[in-house]
């Protein structure tokens, strides 16, 4: 056998290499392997992501930066002009001529603070409706996710009730075959199958529509084959509905951006009058004729005689009214859309209560009696698929009223302004 240098063998040095080969790739392969997507997760992509929050975030810079034009001064004017200068009489100076003005506009009484402010409101107004908007983002996101749940979840459902309905047929086939059943029964039960495996197909085609929903929810690339990991049971208990109502009211930021925008309101109607308010110049000028300089410093002030700013104080007037009247329509659809919330999540619980006590059961009972009693020949192969088909219908019915119930849950979270995004 061959020696290394070392005098270790060459072989086992081999060996020891492809041992190190064999665990990066074991390594890289697991950090490729399929992540599961949990809510927490596409919440944080959304929020990280979402094209409306990057637009939101651009709108707040340029707020910002208007403050900053509202707090600068105006800038100063310089003229020059240069002639020349002949005689008429004599003892005149034949020449050149040049004369120089400066120009610095000044800004009394209240047009500064009334612009500055008017900045300052609309900074606030774009930071309430980023938060509106984030909000708004992340409860599309939760429900989308749990759309794609739901959707899932009738896939497991529709195949339960194919391979049911597969093994029923079977058991018929053989029946037909030592002459115990009739081919018009087998011949019902092969068009059950058919309506069975159209309505799991189509189930299919839902959960890739819905998957499509969510990525457009998140706002940012995801992976092609999506895997989640999740429940729509959740065990959420709401306060009652005067407390659910009261912390809307003092939390929502589409209610507290309403009243920002009424505050812009009355900004711009304020500086709209300052701006009515004659604003003076000072000047300063210097003529050099060929023989005597002349320096003058003087004011200048504009009249308002003819235009007096009624019409944009008046429209300024006019969007503040605007502004007052868009709150009060919020707060009555955002109270409304609390009282429906509120009012589906408790139906749909009870509903659910009822589904999971009673009927799930009775109806898996149903489905036993009657494949016995059609086994016994008590009863026909109709009463079987009916059986079925009730069975099918109560698990469908038990998903969406959990999908209900979360949805409805959503909303209310969404109109309590909870941080949906746990960090």
């Amino acid at each position: 056998m061959a020696m290394c240098g070392s005098g270790h063998s060459c072989g086992a040095s081999a060996v020891r290499h492809s041992l190190r080969i064999l665990f990066l790739s074991l390594v890289v392969a697991c950090s490729w392997a399929e992540t599961p997507l949990t809510l927490d997760k596409v919440l944080a992509l959304a929020d990280d992501n979402h094209p409306r929050l990057r637009a939101g975030s651009a709108q707040i810079d340029s707020a910002k930066a208007g403050v900053v034009g509202a707090l600068a001064y105006p800038n100063p004017e310089f003229g020059a002009r240069i002639g020349g200068q002949d005689y008429r009489v004599p003892g005149n100076v034949r020449g050149l001529v040049s004369s120089l003005v400066f120009s610095q506009p000044l800004e009394l009484g209240p047009l500064r603070p009334a612009r500055e402010q008017l900045a300052r409101q609309g900074q606030q107004s774009s930071e309430l409706a980023l938060a509106a908007v984030r909000l708004a983002v992340l409860a599309e996101v939760r429900r989308a996710f749990f759309q794609a749940l739901r959707k899932r979840s009738e896939i497991s459902i529709l195949s339960e009730n194919v391979r049911l309905v597969e093994d029923f047929r079977r058991r018929l086939q053989v029946r037909v075959d030592v002459g115990e059943a009739g081919r018009l029964e087998l011949y019902r039960a092969d068009a059950e199958l058919a309506v069975a495996r159209t309505a799991a197909s189509s189930a299919r085609l839902q959960y890739v529509a819905s998957l499509a929903g969510l990525r457009a929810a998140v706002g940012a690339p995801l992976e092609a084959d999506l895997v989640l990991e999740g429940t729509l049971d959740t065990n959420a208990n709401l306060p009652p509905a005067d407390e659910v109502r009261e912390v809307m009211l003092q939390r929502h930021p589409m209610l507290a951006w309403a009243q920002a925008e009424i505050r812009v309101s009355e900004a711009r109607v304020r500086y709209e009058t300052a701006l009515r308010r004659p604003q003076p110049s000072l000047i300063a000028e210097m003529d050099r004729p060929p023989d005597t300089p002349t320096y003058r410093v003087g004011m200048s002030i504009p009249l308002s005689l003819w235009n007096k700013r009624e019409g944009p104080i008046a429209a300024a007037a006019a969007d503040l009214r605007r502004a007052q009247a868009l709150a009060e329509n919020g707060k009555l659809e955002l109270l409304a859309r609390l009282a429906g919330a509120y009012e589906r999540y408790q139906l749909a619980g009870e509903q659910l209560r009822a589904l999971e006590q009673g009927l799930i059961r009775e109806a898996e009972a149903g489905l036993q009696a009657a494949e016995t009693a059609y086994r016994l020949g008590e009863r026909g192969i109709l009463e079987v698929l009916d059986a079925q088909r009730v069975l099918r219908t109560v698990r469908l019915d038990l998903l969406n009223t959990q999908f209900d119930r979360q949805a409805a849950l959503v909303e209310v979270d969404e109109l309590r302004a909870l941080e949906l995004r746990r960090k």
